[in-house]
């Protein structure tokens, strides 16, 4: 076997750090660090330990990643990052330690969109608030056009979750005549979807 192929069979070999991590295991997570495993080491789809923990939101493995200094902003192959992630899965306690270990609140996903845009979508109204409080761009616009007050629109049911997002988005100042690649405003997009709460709110709100 080559020079060559020897270090592709152990970038390809599984991090035990990595796998624990994916499995929630503090203690293993603890003992392949003691052991000298790199917090930045990457897996076959380019995650960390720190995004594999984040994914099935293991709380206790990522705080002691991140307390050890594991970047919070590295991306995997789908351009996802453990703050990132954090923010559309609406996983709080997590996004909380992120953005008080040096997430970039200008990082955007795949889709060219903030961590702010999915949250809206999902209806995250707590990680909505948090993301709006940490200070990310209410107004930013992804690669569909759409901004997060956009797809709590498009992308909702119109129930209470997203009614009280647009309402905290409307507080902060999102502009509610930003249309879409159509030309389609937010109150447009309301109307014809019959979602009478939200279409008070735009009004209320001076939107067109």
């Amino acid at each position: 076997m080559s020079i060559a192929s020897q270090g592709a069979s152990a970038n390809a070999a599984p991090s035990p750090l990595i796998s624990s991590a994916e499995q929630g295991d503090l203690p293993a997570v603890k003992a392949a660090m003691a052991a000298g495993a790199s917090l930045e080491k990457r897996d076959g789809n380019r995650r960390t330990a720190l995004l594999a923990a984040v994914q099935g939101n293991h709380i206790a493995v990522a705080r002691h990643l991140i307390e050890a200094g594991a970047d919070v902003n590295a991306k995997d192959a789908i351009e996802d990052s453990p703050y990132l992630l954090a923010g559309a899965r609406g996983y709080l306690d997590i996004l909380r330690l992120t953005l008080a270990h040096g997430a970039d609140l200008k990082s955007t996903n795949r889709y060219g969109g903030t961590a702010l845009i999915p949250a809206s979508e999902r209806g995250h109204v707590e990680t909505v608030r948090t993301l709006i409080t940490a200070g990310v761009d209410v107004d930013h616009v992804n690669r569909l056009g759409w901004t997060a007050l956009l797809e709590a629109i498009i992308l909702s049911d119109g129930g209470p979750r997203h009614v009280e997002i647009v309402k905290l988005l409307i507080e902060a100042g999102a502009k509610t005549d930003l249309a879409d690649k159509d030309g389609v405003t937010p109150l447009q997009h309301a109307r014809q979807r019959r979602y009478r709460e939200i279409t008070g709110l735009l009004e209320a709100a001076g939107a067109r």
